[in-house]
């Protein structure tokens, strides 16, 4: 169906005809509160719904928790997560919402709702996009703000949110409209999620397969490279290889600086990495540091790697590559929050090769080894990791598969730019649409 939008000519304190503004608890046919314990968890088998998975009206499954059955069954004695159900986070944070998709069995964690859409009367999706609203989120705000110390949803105030409802009928076309432009943000996000997979395949095929391409332009090991056995590393490498620290490449690795909400005279004003921002590095909050600090912005090939980590559960040594595009999509320097170290190579051309190292023993167990806990925090220890010896190409190589690297990089950054724009649409829309400035027919 062809949507076409109108802007209607009324004042915007006009509403669309049938416009109504309804509790959001009278739009449910049921509002299930989460069990409030914390289950056995299982490296595998039934997917739990935590806070951290609800990202941008949307589920992130990058950092997953399982259960077994029987834990499954005791979850969901109430309700069972369902197709179109909305799920929302009564506090950390406080009103993020997502929907369950299709073909998902899954329960939920602690400090989560279920929220079932009375379909006779609302759509799921508006629904969705209503919470997500800022006309919602403000009245989310306001319970923060009049809360306790530790903040916190409950379902009384959940069901008495003031959801602005047209017809059905308006609801899903409007619907429609922002579920478009979601779509094509999730496709966005699917093609750079291939990049990175092809990145990750060109760096294993190289670098650890060793069938880089030789002088003849063959597979390396695989038309007979010579190789030879290194007493070090305990294992064959081929001939011309270095084996050597990290170290030794890096010119300089520090920790980041979080610096202040507000800014002082002198003050430069960042955007700021956390260790939430280190997938996608789009939405980072603007902070103020001292210019004796500049020191702390960062530069193009720099490697931002998270160090400490918020709970015993949640991993350390996530990173995140900066490229010259990154840098320029911001109105501001940037740096990094103090939870992570920024790691600068002596040869910038040669940052690639080892951001993809860095992945690829991220996603090992080498990891564990250099991981220790202060306060039941875990943190990195960086200094000793750089300290290891491993094994490493010729420079000409590393320069190889930088080319390569930084074309797929180009083609992430114009899907990510284009990403934003499109979310900025999305979130222009959405209170034009709700409050019947535009209409779609």
């Amino acid at each position: 169906m062809e949507m076409i939008l109108d802007e209607r000519r009324e004042t915007k304190d006009e509403k669309v005809s049938g416009m109504g503004m309804y509790k959001l608890g009278d739009l449910c046919s049921d509002v299930v509160d989460c069990p409030h314990s914390t289950p056995e968890w299982k490296n595998e088998g039934i997917r739990v719904i935590r806070n951290f998975n609800i990202v941008n009206g949307s589920l992130d499954f990058s950092n997953g928790f399982f259960v077994d059955e029987e834990t499954f069954e005791k979850r969901t004695q109430r309700a069972c997560p369902e197709f179109e159900d909305l799920v929302i986070s009564r506090e950390a944070p406080m009103g993020a919402v997502c929907m369950i998709p299709k073909n998902l069995k899954c329960c939920l964690g602690q400090r989560l709702v279920l929220l079932k859409v009375n379909k006779d009367v609302a759509d799921s999706n508006y629904i969705l996009f209503a919470i997500q609203s800022q006309f919602v989120q403000k009245q989310i705000q306001i319970i923060d703000q009049t809360g306790s110390i530790v903040s916190n949803l409950n379902i009384p105030d959940l069901k008495s949110l003031l959801i602005p409802l047209p017809p059905l009928s308006e609801q899903k076309k409007i619907a429609s409209v922002l579920s478009a432009l979601d779509d094509k943000i999730a496709l966005n996000k699917k093609m750079n999620q291939k990049l990175e997979a092809m990145a990750k395949r060109l760096y294993d095929y190289w670098f650890v397969q060793y069938d880089f391409p030789d002088k003849n332009g063959h597979p390396y090991k695989t038309t007979g490279g010579p190789m030879t056995y290194n007493e070090t590393l305990k294992r064959e490498i081929p001939v011309g290889w270095d084996v050597a620290p990290i170290s030794e490449f890096i010119e300089k690795n520090f920790n980041g600086e979080w610096g202040k909400e507000d800014a002082s005279e002198d003050d430069i004003r960042v955007h700021c990495v956390r260790g939430a921002d280190i997938v996608d590095m789009v939405d980072m909050p603007v902070r103020y540091i001292s210019t004796k600090k500049k020191d702390r912005i960062l530069n193009p090939n720099d490697i931002i790697v998270e160090i400490s980590g918020g709970s015993p559960t949640q991993s350390t040594g996530r990173a995140t590559f900066v490229t010259r595009n990154t840098l320029n999509r911001f109105d501001s320097p940037m740096t990094c929050s103090n939870f992570c170290q920024i790691i600068r190579l002596k040869d910038a051309k040669c940052a690639s090769y080892f951001f993809e190292m860095w992945q690829k023993f991220y996603a090992s167990d080498i990891f564990f080894n250099f991981e220790g806990k202060t306060s039941g925090i875990k943190n990195f220890q960086t200094d000793s990791f750089i300290a290891t010896p491993w094994a490493h190409p010729p420079k000409e190589l590393m320069y190889k598969f930088d080319e390569m690297y930084q074309s797929f990089m180009k083609k992430k950054e114009r899907l990510i730019a284009e990403n934003q724009k499109l979310t900025a649409l999305r979130d222009k829309l959405l209170p034009l649409l709700m409050n019947g400035q535009v209409v779609v027919h």
